[in-house]
This record gives structure tokens, sequence and C-alpha cells, in this order.
């Protein structure tokens, strides 16, 4: 159901731009109350736009719009301020976090816990120098919040609590079953990282590596194996 027409000075992120018509920017947003919306910013391109100074990726914005269907028409963004810049490696995560949401999140849909996943995810990749953590917890929370928690506290065979001292191999729509002597194919993870996981703990080396190809098995079976382009340049820079 489309929202009201009108919407003030509300929470937001910019997501991702880009060129409507000659002069205006389609701009695709995160909004606390009303999750992902879409707006176009009319004459956002021109050098003396009020618009174009405010409209950026990664800092709190109040935005108002009008308008109903698709495309909304932004009125007014106003920087809150309060987020540190994202510089280096962690800009490069920020924009997989954008990816993340603009590929798997539907339109007009609240998600008013995620808004604030994200909104911590930001603060801490400005400030911890390892980004890895703060990218798987922010996977989990996604999955979660759209339906597709990952099961990783129980065998989904024998039901049975998940044991840190066995392996286990992971289907993405079962969940982890015990390795038991066999040759496995796929991704197979400690019962340890599995239950790291659930308690959102990253401090062990092994934890992390697992739990990195965990979120990429899943993530890529919800986007049906489609690419992101944020991995990619990862990957690019990776063989600089």
């Amino acid at each position: 159901m489309s929202a009201r027409a009108r919407q003030d000075n509300q929470t937001g992120y910019v997501l991702h731009t880009y060129p409507f018509r000659e002069t205006s920017l389609v701009v695709e947003t995160f909004t606390r109350s009303l999750g992902r919306v879409a707006m176009v910013a009319r004459g956002a391109k021109r050098p003396r736009s009020a618009l174009r100074g405010n409209i950026m990726a990664f800092q709190p914005l109040a935005l108002s719009w009008s308008g109903r269907g698709e495309l909304r028409l932004l009125l007014r963004a106003e920087w809150q301020g309060g987020q540190q810049l994202l510089q280096g490696r962690a800009l490069l995560c920020g924009f997989y976090l954008n990816e993340l949401l603009l590929k798997l999140l539907p339109r007009e849909d609240s998600h008013e816990q995620l808004f604030l996943d994200y909104q911590a995810a930001l603060a801490r990749l400005a400030a911890e120098p390892e980004p890895d953590a703060v990218l798987r917890r922010f996977e989990k929370a996604l999955l979660r919040e759209l339906g597709y928690a990952p099961a990783l506290d129980h065998d989904r065979v024998s039901g049975g609590q998940i044991d840190p001292g066995k392996a286990y191999a992971y289907d993405p729509e079962r969940g982890p079953v015990a390795v038991n002597g066999t040759a496995q194919t796929g991704l197979v993870l400690s019962g340890r990282t599995l239950l790291d996981i659930v308690h959102d703990d990253y401090r062990d080396p092994l934890t992390l590596q697992q739990a990195k190809a965990l979120m990429r098995l899943l993530i890529s079976h919800r986007l049906e194996q489609k690419p992101l382009n944020s991995r990619r340049i990862f990957e690019e820079l990776r063989q600089l």
C-alpha cells in the first residue's frame, strides 16, 4: 500500500543515485519509518541546486518528499551530522552494505530494526580498523529481518544441538548437518564457528573466515547467484 502523499523530515540515508533526464537524479534511500523509497531530485545536477550538496551516502539526512507511485518527488534533504566519514576499506564496505539493501529489500517495506542495525554498522565501520566482524553482524541481521534467519544451533537431521567439536556441512535451504566421515561437497564448517555466529563472537580467526564463507553462500542463494558489483571491486583491488 502506498504511503500518504507527503512525508516531512523522515530520517534516512542515500543508498544510490543515478541520472534522470538532463538535470535530475533518481535517489534510492533507506528510511527509518518507511524502508526503501525511490525519489526524483529535480535539478540536482545543476551547480546551484539546494539539493546537490546534501545528497550524500553514509550520512544521516532529514528527507521530505511528496507524491505517490514508484518514484516520489524529493523536496528537501538536510544533513543531520554525527557520522564520521568512511574512508578506504571502510568506504568500500559501506558500498557493499548499500548494495545488499538495494538488491534484497523490497521498496516501501518498513524495517526499523534493520535501519538501526545499518546505522550502527556505519558507525562501527568508521571507528574500527578491521571491518569483517561488522559486515558479518549486518549480513546476519539482514537475513533475519527478511525472514531468512540462518539455522545455526541445531543439526537439521538429528535435531540435536550443535557440537563445537564436530564438523557440519551447510545447506542454505536446510541448515547444518553433521559430517560423519563421508566425503562432503559444498561448505563445511566447524560446530564452534556455528555457535560463535549465534553469539556474534568473531574473535577466533577461523570463525571469522568460515562466517564469511557462510554469509556469502546464504546471500548468493537469496540473490539467486546474481553477482554483486561491490564484491567484484573488492576482488579487483586485492589483485592490484
